[in-house]
């Protein structure tokens, strides 16, 4: 067994989300005693600060730039997990992902870039089977409710009926607080690089674009792109911009967990639309929200965008993280018996986009350091690779709830 320096090093700790990060690992464990943790980046000045502020003025350093190799190498090798808010990952990531996996080291982040995850899970998979490196994308708002909701409503439906649902709907309901600067930045990456690249715009529509090579492709077809009525919540719903990610990922976890859900297993993500909104409204509201997505493809409305959302780095006060919340309800279809339906319900104590998501990632960081886990190394999601002890941690220390619940909203 290899002995390393660090439980965790936290990369990027003097970014927005990272500093929410460090804090939450020193006020919820401390340092030194049952968790060993540092935090890391290119500069060691705002790193100290970062440390200081924390009330940790004795938090390890260690400085490494995203495009020194050498740097990252002797950095990760120190760790057994190395947690990264550093993105958009495509533009800082890669050489972060190759030096964990040829270290054996743990990784997990909070990309939601399904292109650039397709290309480190086709360049590294093998590589990182053989070194023993478990490495977990999208362990914050992408996608961890959506992924282990959905594998807490499966269990349920398992557990109580003998056969998982065949098809899931997620729901989000209720949400207060901003995507993160973060994201914003991601997601702008990828509209620039998808209009200079076909094959990445061929990624970006994929359904399945996360599978496992070779694994057989599901019933699911493009993500809701308009206003649609669902019989069974009994109310409109909306297109939802982080399904293009959650989608993707339940559906790689449906197969990591050898379609323990079925290969016919749909599933599917959009907005609930206020309860006594009509469908005027609701097809007007789905069209804005469609036609503002897609005006980020077209060069000159991005650089409007840009003056208007928030830039990396940028994030909301103390009280209004705290003020935040997400509620999501997730809708099983039972397979034959449509009275045997389940429901699910996921919620969140702060605002998804920073404080909800920083509590996410940490608790991810840390299962994948001190939890016994039953993978091996290789590329997986947090469903498949955390599972319920994720889902227990996160209850019990990070704020959010996965409850059966009665009845839809």
């Amino acid at each position: 067994m290899i002995v390393r320096d660090y439980d965790i090093i936290l990369y990027g700790a003097s970014g927005f989300t990272g500093r929410l990060v460090a804090e939450y690992l020193q006020e919820v464990y401390g340092n030194g005693e049952d968790l060993v943790w540092a935090i890391a980046g290119r500069n060691e000045d705002k790193l100290r600060e970062i440390a200081n502020a924390i009330d940790a003025p004795d938090t390890p350093i260690v400085v490494a730039d995203s495009r020194d190799s050498n740097a990252l190498a002797s950095m990760v090798a120190s760790a057994s997990v190395v947690c990264t808010t550093v993105g958009p990952y495509a533009l800082y990531g890669s050489e972060l992902v190759a030096a964990c996996v040829a270290a054996g080291t743990h990784y997990c982040d909070l990309t939601g870039e399904v292109p650039w995850m397709r290309d480190m899970i086709r360049r590294h998979e093998s590589d990182a089977r053989d070194s023993g490196a478990r490495i977990v994308h999208t362990c914050g708002f992408d996608s961890i409710p959506s992924d282990l909701g959905t594998l807490f409503l499966q269990e349920a439906m398992l557990a109580e009926h003998g056969v998982p649902a065949k098809r899931v709907k997620l729901m989000v309901d209720r949400f207060s607080g901003a995507f993160s600067g973060g994201t914003v930045a991601s997601m702008i990456n990828i509209m620039e690089t998808a209009g200079k690249d076909r094959k990445v715009r061929e990624v970006v529509a994929d359904p399945y674009a996360l599978l496992p090579e070779g694994a057989p492709r599901g019933p699911d077809g493009n993500d809701q792109t308009s206003a649609l009525y669902d019989d069974d919540f009994q109310r409109w719903t909306l297109p939802f911009v982080m399904a293009g990610i959650n989608t993707r990922v339940v559906r790689r976890s449906n197969a990591l967990l050898d379609f323990a859900w079925g290969e016919d297993f749909s599933y599917s993500e959009s907005m609930l639309a206020p309860a006594r909104q009509g469908a005027v409204t609701s097809k007007l509201a789905g069209l804005a929200m469609t036609a503002g997505t897609a005006s980020l493809a077209i060069a000159p409305l991005r650089a409007i965008a840009r003056r208007f959302l928030p830039a990396p780095g940028e994030g909301p006060s103390k009280e209004q993280r705290e003020k935040g919340f997400f509620d999501i309800y997730l809708y099983g279809v039972h397979p034959t018996d449509r009275s045997a339906d389940m429901v699910a319900r996921v919620t969140g104590d702060r605002d998804p986009g920073y404080g909800s998501t920083s509590k996410m990632l940490a608790e991810a960081a840390i299962c994948l350091a001190r939890d016994d886990l039953d993978c091996e190394g290789g590329f997986w999601t947090p469903a498949s690779a955390m599972g319920s002890v994720l889902i227990q941690r996160l209850q019990e220390s990070a704020g959010l709830t996965f409850e059966r619940v009665a009845d839809v909203p």
